[in-house]
């Protein structure tokens, strides 16, 4: 039987994103994927123009219905909308049997805002105490740590807390900083640091879903944390380098990469 890896996540039509990214990330790395839905988007690389919430009650009973008949190795959750489907995902998560990869998404690459204020606090204080791994990009990372991030030292720093939060490691991807393309992991204990060259490209719509759906995939196949990681950011890095170019806007990377 193949690994198998739940995304819990929003809907992008443009394929470039959320659970559609995350699946194609998995199929690519030989694991099979499923889907609980958290919220639906109308947008495509130019813009964002509706977001629809879906209820609790029907997030909760889609993971419910995957987990009791296909069991996952490992999950990821992506963007989460509302309070409700926060305390939904935390409490069902308590009993999960199984590495939680935490992709604390806020903002989409378009401006438009997929977590309210209140689930934001909410995803802080009671989902990332849940997770095995959290993914935070520098913008969401300042959000969950209170601190400013200018640098890898202020980097460490965030993740430190970040850790003190509850999780147990914390992957800070260092894409909005000049320079190299550097991510730091910290595992509360020690700092690994991967870095890769930086890709001059407006194609990179959907990179935070698919390197945190490529760590999910790879710990669903047996791999280790560090080599999960290692493995997805090589996978990203790829993928931006042979984007296809699709859409006027930010378009995806290359998920055959």
């Amino acid at each position: 039987m193949p690994p198998v890896a739940l995304t819990i996540a929003g809907s992008d039509p443009s394929g470039g994103a959320g659970l559609q990214a995350d699946l194609k990330t998995f199929h690519q790395h030989g694991v099979y994927g499923t889907a609980a839905v958290t919220l639906v988007t109308v947008q495509n690389t130019i813009s964002v123009s509706q977001v629809e919430v879906l209820s609790a009650d029907l997030v909760r009973q889609q993971i419910a219905a995957v987990i009791s008949d296909i069991p996952p190795n490992a999950a990821k959750t992506g963007a989460l909308g509302s309070v409700e489907i926060v305390q939904a995902v935390s409490a069902m998560a308590a009993d999960f049997k199984f590495p939680l990869v935490v992709d604390p998404v806020m903002i989409s690459k378009h401006g438009a805002r997929l977590i309210s204020l209140e689930a934001e606090a909410l995803l802080k204080s009671a989902l990332l105490p849940r997770a095995f791994l959290v993914t935070p990009n520098i913008p969401e990372a300042e959000l969950l740590s209170g601190l400013e991030i200018r640098d890898e030292k202020e980097m460490l720093r965030a993740a430190r807390r970040l850790c003190h939060s509850g999780s147990l490691a914390v992957l800070i991807k260092g894409g909005h900083l000049e320079g190299p393309a550097v991510d730091l992991l910290f595992d509360c204990e020690e700092v690994t640091r991967f870095e890769g060259a930086r890709v001059s490209s407006r194609h990179t719509h959907g990179t935070g879903c698919a390197l945190s759906a490529a760590i999910t995939a790879n710990l669903a196949l047996g791999l280790g944390l560090k080599e999960a990681v290692g493995r997805a950011k090589r996978f990203v890095q790829a993928g931006i380098e042979t984007a296809p170019a699709l859409g006027q806007g930010y378009g995806p990377l290359n998920f055959w990469a």
